[in-house]
């Protein structure tokens, strides 16, 4: 059977998974009387909810004689490694465009490492069924940008597919009435414009796992391309490993891929897609070769954590009341565990209560804390820091592109925001009364932004941003928060009378009847230095009745603290209290008069 192998690339929330969905449903994978109402290759549960794409997903599919092996990738910067990694197994990838939002940052940069490894593109403008949709300009966008990366005369030359795939419709016109259910112009086109995988069967074996998955049974599993040759289940293979050293082991199993399944094969060759078992600490870019015919391949790059934060025992007073798992010993199995599966992540003892964890960036981060924290775990974090490295003795901080697209009337206040980060305006446009800026500005600048910049385009702005490079660092303080917070000074359940008389002081992020602990940040102050207060404290109840005694306290709705909005939130000397029931925010020393010692001695 002939075999087509492609990517499917885009920016975030431009459709990729849908059209995924769409295409299985469209190549006859499933039973007539099979309910397809839920497939779905976001398979995690934070990923259906939140509807982005985490981890790549491999699938197969067959269409006319041929297998079509497909790979989603995530869209979000944060993951954008992933999809560098992925261009080394496919020979073409499908670049999903939106028909209103036309080309963006991630855009530019998932189709820069397409080019770089010579991928055939094909360009899907998604949801032309939107009122907004402006088809002709977002591919005249496309072209502009396909030229601006230095794009070949044969990529230069991509086929257009106009499609919905939320309504599962397609068509080579970008005129609506031409629209039909079913995708098959799109994999017809696969067919003819995908180049067949290279590769010599009879050659000896090459294979390069460039994704890794975890199985509690068989462990660490590779998956990857047959580059050339043919492995078998129960073979004896070399790996050649990323410092030179070899490693003989035996294949325990392969798994090959078709619709959403994961299946059992015995024999891969060259051009498949499989999954191979057998080899507890397989890692990506390493090269399985014949043993005695040793030919590595090019060692694949994996993007360097960006961000750092330390993971801890919980030590509230809390601790132990809501999950299950808080010891360091299990929350050590926990990180090593996940950093099996996820190569861009680093983790380190700090202490013997707590762990350095380095990843891509707060998405990244705060995924892993909502999955441990969904298990059962409790734990403590610290405020996301990024990561600083010396280069000839001099100290460089990472920095990324910033696009970001906001109503006209918040540009002055996002702008004046933006300058105290540190961040340089490149580029302003305006279409349909939205102004688009393009910034460069240090990492550190977007910690703490997002929560910000939502006020200030009252919920109305798309923000975007990817890694760009390292640059000297500067010596300024960038993103810490203006203003003080609330610090609860005693222990018990939170009253009415004492949270009313308190609401001229800030904003109160509790509401009556919380259980709260001396040290635990229950608002922010509405003035620069934290302030310690009672919430405890009930009214003083006397047999004398006041004239307006029986009147209710109204109180104002609390701010709500979701997980992102806390790690944000928190300054250096703060912490996130994690529980699998509460999000907590509180200060590193719980004391109300060794911390007014500490800040004093500041």
């Amino acid at each position: 059977m002939q075999k087509r192998n492609v990517a499917i690339i885009a920016h975030v929330d431009h459709g990729k998974t849908t059209l995924v969905d769409e295409i299985l449903k469209t190549s006859g994978m499933f039973r007539e009387n099979e309910d397809t109402s839920n497939v779905t290759m976001d398979s995690n549960a934070i990923e259906k909810e939140r509807g982005i794409t985490i981890l790549a997903k491999t699938t197969a599919l067959d269409y006319r004689g041929y297998r079509i092996n497909i790979l989603d990738t995530p869209g979000h910067a944060d993951f954008g490694g992933e999809v560098e990694r992925i261009m080394n197994m496919v020979d073409g990838v499908i670049l999903v465009v939106d028909a209103y939002e036309g080309t963006m940052p991630q855009t530019r940069f998932v189709l820069k490492k397409a080019f770089e490894a010579g991928a055939k593109p094909i360009v899907v403008i998604n949801k032309v069924d939107k009122p907004s949709a402006r088809c002709q300009q977002v591919v005249d966008e496309v072209l502009d940008l396909f030229i601006d990366l230095g794009a070949d005369e044969d990529q230069l030359d991509f086929p257009v597919v106009y499609a919905s795939a939320l309504n599962g419709t397609c068509s080579l016109d970008p005129d609506l009435r031409t629209q039909t259910p079913g995708f098959h112009e799109l994999l017809d086109l696969i067919i003819s414009e995908i180049p067949a995988p290279t590769g010599d069967k009879n050659a000896p074996l090459q294979f390069q796992p460039a994704l890794l998955d975890y199985n509690d049974f068989v462990g660490r599993i590779g998956i990857g391309r047959v580059h050339n040759g043919t492995i078998k289940v129960g073979q004896m293979v070399s790996c050649i490993r990323l410092d030179g050293s070899v490693k003989n082991f035996r294949v325990q199993k392969l798994f090959g891929f078709l619709g959403m399944k994961r299946l059992e094969i015995e024999s891969a060759e060259a051009g498949d897609i499989v999954a191979v078992a057998g080899l507890s600490d397989i890692s990506v870019g390493e090269t399985l070769c014949n043993q005695g015919e040793h030919y590595p391949l090019p060692i694949l790059r994996i993007d360097e954590p960006t961000l750092q934060m330390t993971f801890g025992v919980n030590t509230s007073p809390f601790v132990g009341k809501e999950g299950k798992l808080l010891t360091a010993r299990q929350i050590e199995d926990r990180l090593y565990k996940e950093t099996q599966r996820d190569v861009s992540l680093k983790v380190e003892p700090n202490d013997s209560e707590s762990f350095l964890v380095s990843g891509r960036g707060e998405l990244h981060l705060g995924i892993l804390i909502e999955n441990m924290r969904r298990e059962g775990f409790e734990l403590q974090v610290s405020k996301p820091r990024v990561i600083i490295k010396e280069e000839n003795g001099v100290k460089m901080e990472p920095f990324e592109d910033l696009q970001i697209e906001i109503p006209e009337e918040s540009v002055g206040s996002v702008i004046e925001q933006l300058g105290m980060r540190g961040a340089i305006l490149e580029n302003m446009t305006n279409i349909n009364g939205q102004a688009r800026l393009q910034y460069t500005i240090p990492s550190r600048g977007l910690i703490g932004f997002m929560t910000n910049f939502m006020t200030l385009t009252k919920g109305y702005g798309i923000i975007n941003h990817s890694f760009k490079e390292y640059r000297p660092y500067e010596n300024v303080v960038i993103g810490e928060r203006p203003l003080g917070v609330l610090v609860s000074s005693d222990t018990g359940k939170s009253t009415a009378y004492a949270i009313g008389n308190l609401e001229d002081r800030g904003v109160m992020f509790i509401e009556p009847g919380t259980e709260v602990y001396e040290g635990m940040i229950v608002g922010e102050c509405n003035r620069p230095n934290d302030l310690a207060v009672n919430v405890v404290k009930g009214k003083q109840l006397t047999n004398m009745r006041a004239a307006g005694s029986d009147h209710t306290v109204v109180l104002k709705r609390p701010r709500p603290i979701p997980l992102e909005y806390a790690l944000d939130y928190i300054n250096n000397d703060e912490y996130v209290e994690i529980t699998p029931v509460s999000i907590r925010l509180r200060k590193k020393i719980l004391n109300t008069e060794l911390r007014k010692k500490a800040d004093a001695k500041k």
